[in-house]
């Protein structure tokens, strides 16, 4: 890619009010790190004008117009990037590449799993896009740069255009935010809900998992304008692995805490979430909150659990004796609820693809359970409904080697007038299956109040 070329622009540009003049662009994407934290929220970005796309079902593949069939999404992507390989001197983590998502239900191409639950959407399992422009927002320097890879145009020349459209770039509240009341349904009730929890326990106490995710959807009818949408979703709910998709036929709307593995200059980072508690209705009932989670010997025990799934994965693809516990039982905190949260990295051996270290860790043990592929068993049984993009994992490929991806909660799917978003927890022998219940509604708190 010897006409790629990069240009810090003469001031900086809020990402937010910069998507606005592309939010309309078919397969434009943002990759926003909406919540204030020097560690996690250092960089935002937007990809537009695509190259080349990459759309994957099951094992069939369609790169732009060329079917592919009985083949490995991973394998067929890794190779598509290869193509593409750059090599450019920048300390930015993400210049060039394909940005898209994982969804859950792409798993089934990496292990024999049972497939006897419904759909209740239908999109791919799988969408890449390789971007010709990116827009890359320093959020700590204040700094905005703009790339071109000259694929679809000579590069200069294209970033010229996109400047020509920065001349429409207004900071100011851009629409009103209307508000709906929407009746909302979910594949299980209370009691149906807390039923299945009580089987997930059975197989806990016949020694099948330790711990396994146990979720359900919850939708509604609405046909609202999906940016807007995402924007009252971020002022409630503000997170560092934020996105929002336009694709032709579905909008993809997220506002994830967690990361699911970054991949920066051959070090890898996971940071799972397990234990969650509502935010309190005063600073004593938050005070009160907080400490019960921190306390609470249940959430420790299910992060460790978690921490030691993450830690084989990791082992797999990472140098002998690199892979470290580097955080434990952080506790973050969100508008609406506490989370606790760990860090593990690693050295990533040096024959090891970004796309191949995802393939080898997917889907993150933090929503699936351990061990990882019983879980995931029992889940197609106890959910029986697809899981879809929810629990997987949106993100980057850069083609010089770094990615991050996060965990796909806290998201919302806008299609066919219908927005749906999934909640969970996860369940051990301690749970309680009516905290349970209630916890599923504390993590769906802020998406329903948006929608």
């Amino acid at each position: 890619m010897i006409n790629f070329k990069i240009k810090e622009l003469n001031k900086y540009y809020d990402p937010v009010y910069t998507y606005n003049l592309f939010k309309d662009y078919e397969d434009s994407i943002f990759l926003d790190s909406s919540k204030e934290d020097k560690l996690l929220s250092r960089y935002s970005f937007i990809g537009l004008n695509p190259y080349r796309k990459f759309v994957a079902k099951g094992r069939q593949v369609l790169i732009d117009n060329e079917v592919y069939n009985d083949v490995d999404p991973f394998h067929k992507l890794e190779k598509l990037i290869d193509e593409y390989k750059l090599s450019v001197n920048n300390k930015l983590p993400f210049i060039s590449g394909a940005i898209g998502y994982f969804s859950y239900d792409i798993g089934r191409v990496l292990e024999e799993l049972p497939n006897n639950s419904t759909e209740d959407f239908s999109i791919p399992d799988s969408i890449f896009i390789f971007f010709d422009n990116m827009f890359i927002f320093d959020l700590h320097n204040k700094k905005t740069y703009v790339t071109a890879a000259g694929q679809n145009e000579e590069a200069s020349i294209s970033i010229l255009g996109i400047e020509k459209c920065l001349e429409n770039y207004i900071e100011e509240e851009l629409s009103q935010l209307t508000s709906s009341n929407n009746v909302f349904f979910s594949n299980f009730n209370k009691d149906e809900y807390q039923k299945a929890i009580s089987m997930l326990k059975e197989y806990i106490r016949s020694g099948d998992v330790y711990i396994a995710n146990m979720t359900r959807r919850i939708w509604c009818n609405n046909n609202e304008d999906s940016y807007k949408i995402y924007k009252k979703l971020r002022d409630a709910n503000k997170a560092p692995f934020s996105a929002y998709m336009n694709f032709k036929d579905f909008q993809v709307i997220s506002s994830s805490p967690e990361r699911f593995l970054s991949i920066i200059d051959g070090v890898v980072q996971t940071r799972p979430i397990k234990g969650t508690r509502p935010r309190g209705r005063n600073l004593e009932e938050d005070e009160k909150n907080k400490n019960q989670l921190i306390n609470s010997e249940k959430d420790k025990s299910e992060l460790l659990m978690i921490v030691d799934l993450e830690r084989n994965d990791l082992s797999k693809v990472c140098n002998p004796n690199s892979v470290k516990v580097t955080e434990l039982f952080k506790l973050e905190t969100y508008e609406t609820v506490f989370h606790l949260v760990a860090t593990i990295e690693g050295k990533l051996k040096g024959n090891v693809s970004s796309v191949k270290c995802v393939r080898e860790c997917f889907p993150g043990g933090s929503i699936t359970g351990a061990p990882k592929i019983r879980a995931m068993e029992i889940i197609e049984e106890l959910e029986k409904l697809k899981r879809n993009i929810y629990t997987g994992s949106i993100g980057y490929f850069d083609l010089r080697g770094n990615s991050d991806f996060n965990i796909v909660i806290r998201s919302i799917v806008k299609k066919d007038n219908k927005a749906y978003l999934g909640v969970g927890g996860g369940i051990t022998w301690e749970s309680i299956e009516e905290a349970e219940w209630f916890e599923t509604i504390d993590k769906a708190k802020a998406l329903i109040g948006v929608l």
